[in-house]
């Protein structure tokens, strides 16, 4: 493809930023939900709290490092699974 050239400059706010604003708003709602059945304690809540600070890294690798804070770390495989499916965080 040696004709191809890189689209002209797009204003990425203006193209996502009501989606990212709604996302956002769903993640209060949710989160105002949670606290009020009292369940905010729950190892998946903490891990959205904690990935939630993460935001606010002023370096463009924040999608990774959201993602890397649901990941279980370790590198060593188990010898059999506990449970069949995900659960969306890593219980630490």
């Amino acid at each position: 493809m040696a004709d191809w050239t890189p689209p002209q400059n797009v204003n990425l706010v203006d193209l996502g930023f009501m989606d990212a604003r709604s996302k956002l708003i769903d993640l209060a709602a949710f989160l105002d939900r949670v606290q009020r059945a009292g369940q905010e304690s729950d190892f998946r809540v903490q891990a959205l709290k904690n990935a939630i600070e993460l935001l606010s890294l002023d370096e463009p690798r924040r999608a990774q490092e959201v993602l890397l804070s649901f990941s279980d770390p370790s590198t060593t495989p188990i010898e059999k699974a506990t449970m069949q499916g995900a659960i969306g965080a890593h219980r630490g």
